[in-house]
């Protein structure tokens, strides 16, 4: 059942009620603001063109320039010379920990991935927690701890805006999961997806 069609950073999303979503938030900073400018004025427009065409709004999110763009920035922030916090150990696991920390009580989390800029995760949120909410406590706990672990308290830490992308069958949700555990391999961290740390394909037993 659709709850909503609303706006999040790149991209328009769905509220969907028991929906299972992959989901991408960075840090702040990650992407020059440049290039974030000219990203955003894109996403302007698949959103104009988006609402311009006949199809209904649960089919507008499969639109082929959709799903190129998010490629795109996810390829970019692979690339990005920006703040790599996350790249920090402590940090990382601080926010392996809180993504973990929930999982069966408010959401399945199916996989999960820091990476040394941003995050990924494919998780389906239970009961009464929404989406907004998962990822507003994930990155409120993990903003605070991490700028006093870092002794800059007050500062930006995540990225505001964040994408989401509603999965509707098994097999997009079992190439969504083995897209974040090679995210690691592609970029060139790590040679196996178990061999990072930061990933559900290191600890399957507990995060499946």
């Amino acid at each position: 059942m659709l709850s909503g069609l609303r706006t999040r950073g790149y991209l328009p999303h769905l509220s969907v009620e028991g929906a299972t979503y992959f989901v991408t938030f960075r840090l702040a900073g990650s992407l020059p603001h440049d290039l974030l400018a000219s990203l955003k004025e894109r996403r302007d427009d698949l959103m104009r063109r988006a609402a311009a065409d006949p199809q209904g709004p649960a089919d507008r999110e499969r639109h082929p320039p959709f799903s190129s763009f998010a490629d795109e920035v996810d390829s970019l922030l692979d690339q990005s010379t920006g703040e790599l916090w996350l790249g920090r150990p402590e940090i990382a696991s601080l926010v392996a920990s809180a993504l973990q920390h929930f999982a069966g009580q408010r959401y399945q989390l199916r996989a999960w991935c820091v990476m040394p800029n941003h995050v990924h995760a494919v998780l389906r949120p239970l009961g009464t927690h929404t989406l907004d909410s998962i990822l507003h406590s994930w990155k409120s706990f993990t903003a605070n701890e991490a700028n006093r672990m870092l002794d800059r308290r007050g500062r930006p830490f995540w990225q505001p805006e964040s994408y989401d992308h509603w999965i509707r069958e098994d097999v997009e949700l079992s190439q969504c999961c083995r897209y974040i555990e090679d995210n690691p391999v592609k970029s060139g961290l790590c040679e196996r997806p178990e061999d990072w740390p930061w990933s559900s394909a290191s600890r399957r037993d507990l995060s499946r």
